[in-house]
């Protein structure tokens, strides 16, 4: 027994000698076939793991739940008088949430760019403080011009909040573990259907808010909030492993050598700023198709957001405001329970298109019901089979994009351009439930039924492309077909290194 520890000891200290090779610069963490040349302790890992956890995903999720909530507090306001107050007629609400949208869009990718160049660790924080005071600022408008404005500057600090969140955490974990995470702060979005429904009730039951009454408070207050967890996450948000003071120099190396082992051909985990490899991650096949069906599913998820306070409504016509508020709360509950339930699944199958194809059913089913039935009953609970089914697609997509690139470049700009889509199915979102279809809203119900059996069918066809380009790729020879390039070449291929495979 004596002689077995020395041994012990020297195969423990050989594996931390690798690790740290592993997580240097210049060093690669794979073979050009992208097989890992390093094996990591599970204990190690999952202690790590457990560590990233406690201190990246609570601060990223309280950031996300105001985020979400600053955008469709204005759901809840429109209960409380919004329109009336400010004369908005015919469309002009529609206009409104349209504005946020233009800018929301148009600042995604560049966004996205700019939180890599900037560092999360600072650029989360700022963009939180900027919608934060523009949360607070719309309690101060008194017209569509204001108002619009407002909107206007709000879309572009939210722009770069969940594609830059899931680039940042892109920074700390595997493939295969990042979509359970992303549904962690994406819950966030359904939740704050729920608490933002309960905090707007709480609120409209005060007087008034310093020289501020009924929806204006909703607006004042939550910014105030807003702007304070701000402030709080410049001082706690740690931008990646290399800097984590909470890390030991051993669970640094051990953070970047796992998430480099995953990344054929890669010598770095934070790579310069490359246009080839930003252009290979917007125009990857998956990227392209992950995106259009986030497009698709945001009409649904941003469409619920902002109406549901309005298919309540139309439920419970003889409901106070507060009742009809807190009616909103149940569907997100449910919608938020299979928002972490599908990505833990893909956590532990290492998969995620096979949830797309189980999710869009379940918004199938809900619209037919709204379509089939005006019984109150019956549409109050389809509003939970479509919650269930939708919520989920925010974490499935951004993991399933950041999955099918390879370097940190072409993870940002696939994940920017996933978001992107998503939200240009939001501005369409606006336009889905219009005062005239109601109270039954056969357009909009209509279109989100067309656009969930569309999810279905692209998501089976991705899987099946997917699938059968990997068999395509095995039959190359990966010798021959990276002979003569330099680094620099098999690095700026990414996905189109013959050694990578799509993960399905």
């Amino acid at each position: 027994m004596a002689d077995e520890k020395p041994g012990a000891n020297h195969k423990e200290a050989l594996h931390e000698e690798t690790t740290h090779e592993a997580a240097e610069h210049g060093h690669a963490a794979t073979n050009q076939y992208g097989h890992s040349l390093v094996q990591f302790d599970p204990r190690a890992e999952a202690k790590l793991r457990w560590k990233i956890d406690l201190y990246i995903v609570p601060t990223v999720s309280l950031l996300y739940l105001f985020c979400f909530i600053d955008r469709a507090n204005i759901g809840n306001a429109k209960l409380a008088g919004f329109e009336k107050d400010l004369g908005l007629k015919g469309n002009d609400y529609n206009i409104v949430l349209s504005i946020f949208y233009i800018s929301y869009i148009l600042f995604e990718i560049p966004s996205n760019m700019a939180c890599k160049w900037i560092g999360p660790g600072w650029f989360i924080p700022a963009l939180v403080l900027g919608f934060g005071i523009s949360s607070l600022g719309t309690a101060f408008v008194h017209n569509i011009h204001s108002a619009a404005g407002v909107r206007f500057v709000l879309g572009l600090f939210e722009a770069g909040m969940l594609p830059g969140i899931a680039y940042y955490m892109s920074r700390w974990y595997r493939r295969s573990e990042l979509a359970f995470r992303l549904s962690l702060y994406i819950v966030m979005a359904p939740l704050a259907g729920a608490f933002g429904g309960l905090l707007a009730s709480a609120i409209l039951k005060l007087s008034h808010f310093g020289g501020l009454r009924e929806w204006r408070m909703i607006f004042a207050i939550e910014g105030i909030i807003t702007c304070g967890l701000a402030i709080i996450s410049f001082f706690t948000l740690t931008d990646r492993p290399a800097t984590a003071k909470w890390l030991t120099q051993e669970e640094k190396d051990l953070a970047e050598a796992r998430v480099k082992s995953e990344r054929v051909g890669t010598t770095e985990v934070l790579d310069k700023f490359d246009l080839p490899k930003t252009l290979r991650g917007i125009f990857s096949p998956v990227t392209l198709a992950t995106s259009f069906i986030f497009l698709l599913n945001n009409i649904t998820v941003q469409g619920l957001a902002f109406f549901a306070p309005t298919i309540v409504k139309t439920i419970y016509p003889n409901s106070s405001v507060i009742s009809q508020q807190l009616h909103t709360v149940p569907p997100y509950i449910v919608g938020g329970f299979f928002t972490v339930l599908f990505p833990f699944l893909s956590w532990r199958f290492d998969r995620r298109l096979i949830f797309f194809i189980i999710s869009a059913p379940l918004m199938m089913a809900g619209y037919i019901m709204f379509l089939a039935s005006t019984d109150a009953r019956v549409r109050y609970g389809a509003t939970f089979l479509i919650a269930s089914g939708a919520f989920s697609f925010g974490a499935l997509c951004n993991a399933h994009v950041s999955a099918n690139v390879i370097s940190d470049t072409a993870r940002s700009s696939a994940i920017g351009t996933d978001v992107m889509f998503g939200n240009i199915g939001g501005l369409i979102s606006t336009w889905s439930f219009l005062p005239f279809d109601g109270p039954d809203y056969h357009i909009g119900n209509g279109l989100n039924l067309a656009t969930s059996t569309i999810t279905l069918i692209v998501s089976v066809a991705l899987l099946l492309w997917m699938l059968a380009d990997n068999r395509r790729r095995a039959r190359k020879d990966v010798d021959a077909e990276l002979a003569g390039l330099s680094q620099k070449q098999i690095q700026d291929l990414d996905w189109r290194n013959p050694a990578f495979r799509w993960r399905p």
